[in-house]
């Protein structure tokens, strides 16, 4: 006599996407607070206090908000380290497995860098509106995509991949110091920054193109350089999935 197990399924009715959807609802809640402090910070640390700079100048002819550009990159790099120590236990102790959670983790940094791109292009166009009025240049301390703040879509790109790809870099760095120890964690820094390497040398904007276009080295087209940054973010992505696949969820002490 034979008999046959029924497949396994969600208790109460519950299906996958909408499981998915409270893991990314718990994300959002406890991100909230790093993620609108900071975008708060920066509205008002650069807006407010660059036009009392500018008045007090009376115009340097330069972007006051151009100067935090490499801003959102290290925050990023912080919320992508974050997201696996902070939910990864709790989250595979109630039953998600694995899998969803590199899905959520990745839907939510996905969602964090457009909204952090987003804040960047409306605040490069309020500042743009106010020099304006003022009379003054709106001349940018740094390389970009962009040579205009008219160029919206250019302006997004490029902060929405330097953000993805730290937040990446982040991503894989917190699961890899999550894993494998201080040590381990360190040593292995090489690899898990890679996304963010690739980013900088792929798109060679901000702070540190002069220092990359000093050395000889030139950007490739943007035909090149934003699938090339996308594919390593994707794969990023995927590297942080299966470094967690097979790692156990240790017992809380005390």
């Amino acid at each position: 006599m034979t008999t046959t197990s029924r497949a396994a399924t969600l208790p109460n009715g519950v299906t996958s996407g909408q499981r998915l959807r409270r893991v990314l609802q718990a994300m959002r809640i406890g991100m909230t607070p790093m993620l609108g402090g900071y975008w708060v910070i920066m509205v008002l640390g650069f807006l407010l206090a660059g036009l009392v700079i500018q008045f007090v100048s009376d115009g340097d002819n330069h972007s006051i908000w151009d100067y935090g550009t490499q801003s959102p990159k290290y925050f990023s790099l912080a919320v992508g380290i974050t997201i696996g120590p902070a939910f990864f236990t709790s989250m595979i102790s109630l039953g998600i497995t694995r899998r969803m959670f590199s899905v959520a983790a990745s839907v939510f940094l996905l969602g964090a860098a457009t909204g952090t791109a987003l804040l960047w292009v409306l605040v490069y166009q309020i500042e743009h509106v106010i020099y304006a009025w003022q009379g003054w240049t709106q001349a940018f301390a740094n390389p970009h995509l962009f040579t205009s703040t008219s160029q919206v879509g250019l302006i997004f790109t490029e902060f929405f991949l330097l953000v993805l790809s730290h937040e990446v870099a982040g991503w894989l760095t917190g699961l890899a110091f999550m894993r494998f120890g201080v040590w381990k964690g360190l040593l292995l820094l090489p690899v898990t920054l890679l996304p963010a390497a690739a980013a900088e040398f792929l798109l060679v904007a901000q702070w540190l193109a002069e220092a990359i276009a000093n050395s000889g080295y030139h950007r490739p087209s943007l035909a090149v350089a934003v699938p090339g940054v996308l594919a390593v973010s994707a794969l990023g992505l995927y590297a942080g999935y299966l470094m967690i696949r097979s790692f156990g969820v240790r017992p809380t002490k005390g």
